[in-house]
């Protein structure tokens, strides 16, 4: 069973991220667990560590109450309030469960925009081997039809795929598999087609509605964002640090950026070790 990681800071921005959560929550067996991170400033608790944990405790019973009626009766809206630094409070959350995942808004109050946005924002995602879902703005979809998934000559690039079937699964979505890159050189187009009939394939062996296009463009970040509003997709899915076309650039700046300028939901995912039995190895070769 999925446990599906909220962090919250009670601002209405972050709550945003508790009603992505929950959209998810009721297509999957799952519990949803908030966690509330105690700062060690006085800029936004009562006065004390004693009295601001009492504050959080009843701001999460007041979220549970409101919220829990939106969910089926067998899913459970819990919370948790731990001190320390939240990127790693947040992480070991997560991983303390043997399947979850993270959800969050990437704005919020009492400097948690800071820790999702800027030089900081992929802290918690470099510090996990969970998928991270972000969302910024207050504009949620009713429900998720379809996915971009972009694709690019590295080996880690299929990484995210496994997962992004997963939530294609769930809501019976239609992946819109797009190769990028900003060399159309015969070596990097083979590369790209034969990593796209690979995922496609993967995806159709899982009965997920899937298409594929290649885009080509200097700013990668533009031209997904473009193309994901032209087919009205719902979520875009992303691999969070690697090397891009035969530059040897790194990919943080493009991750950095699909957070901060995507009005849809991104999906993260930090490079890892990882192969697809029976498919694809989404590792080495």
């Amino acid at each position: 069973m999925y446990h599906i990681i909220v962090p919250v800071d009670f601002s209405e921005e972050a709550l945003k991220g508790l009603e992505l959560a929950i959209l998810i929550a009721k297509k999957i067996e799952c519990e949803i667990q908030m966690v509330y991170i105690q700062k060690k400033s006085l800029d936004y608790n009562p006065g004390t560590k004693d009295g601001e944990y009492k504050f959080a405790e009843k701001k999460f019973k007041e979220i549970v109450k409101t919220y829990q009626p939106l969910l089926p009766k067998s899913i459970k809206l819990g919370y948790i309030i731990k001190s320390g630094r939240i990127y790693r409070e947040v992480v070991n959350q997560a991983e303390s469960f043997e399947e979850s995942f993270i959800v969050g808004s990437t704005h919020g109050a009492s400097g948690f925009e800071q820790f999702f946005i800027g030089s900081n924002a992929f802290k918690i995602v470099s510090a996990t081997k969970r998928p991270v879902i972000t969302m910024q703005g207050s504009k949620l979809p009713h429900t998720i039809k379809k996915i971009v998934l972009p694709l690019d000559i590295t080996v880690d690039t299929r990484q995210k795929v496994p997962f992004t079937a997963d939530v294609a699964k769930w809501f019976g979505a239609e992946v819109h598999v797009v190769t990028v890159t900003s060399y159309q050189s015969e070596d990097a187009v083979r590369k790209l087609n034969a990593y796209a009939s690979q995922v496609c394939e993967y995806l159709e062996s899982r009965g997920i509605k899937n298409s594929k296009e290649m885009l080509v463009g200097a700013n990668h970040t533009d031209i997904i964002l473009d193309y994901a509003e032209k087919v009205k997709a719902s979520m875009i899915s992303i691999m969070t640090e690697q090397v891009v076309d035969v530059s040897n650039f790194v990919l943080g700046s493009f991750a950095q950026q699909m957070l901060n300028k995507s009005p849809i939901p991104v999906i993260c995912m930090n490079p890892k070790e990882l192969h697809v039995s029976g498919v694809f190895s989404t590792h080495g070769g």
